[in-house]
């Protein structure tokens, strides 16, 4: 075989396994109960505050027992009327049950979060939802 079509037969091999890899990670969204939460920095251009932010976030999300879907993110300056980019940061968490979030809220990895961060934010703004499907019974 020659050596470009080696370095071709590991680059392929390289990249189905990164990307069974990452598909393996992939998480599903639970449509049955969402939890978007926004948050308002005091000071939301000090990189010290949102690395000490997003170290907390994460380790918290790393050790929650009920959060399935987990993304984090912040505006994407989708500059249009009905868009409010004046957050910091976005967290959007899903639940199979409201039961379920209900215990969310008061586990311990949550708690120590908000007492990590809370003198952070000014703000904070929250949005449950159930899935319509769950209303209705499907």
């Amino acid at each position: 075989m020659s050596g470009i079509l080696k370095l071709v037969v590991i680059a392929a091999v390289f990249l189905g396994a990164s990307t069974l890899s990452a598909q393996e990670e992939k998480m599903d969204f639970d449509a049955n109960f969402s939890h978007v939460v926004y948050f308002w920095f005091h000071n939301p251009n000090n990189a010290e505050d949102r690395e000490a932010f997003e170290t907390s976030l994460k380790k918290f999300l790393k050790n929650s027992e009920y959060a399935q879907t987990k993304f984090i993110g912040v505006p994407a300056e989708t500059p249009r009327d009905v868009v409010d980019n004046s957050y910091t940061y976005s967290l959007i968490l899903t639940f199979p049950s409201k039961e379920i979030q209900d215990k969310y809220q008061s586990e311990p990895a949550h708690k120590v979060f908000i007492k990590e961060s809370s003198h952070l934010w000014k703000k904070v703004q929250v949005y449950d939802s159930v899935g319509i499907d769950k209303l209705a019974g499907e």
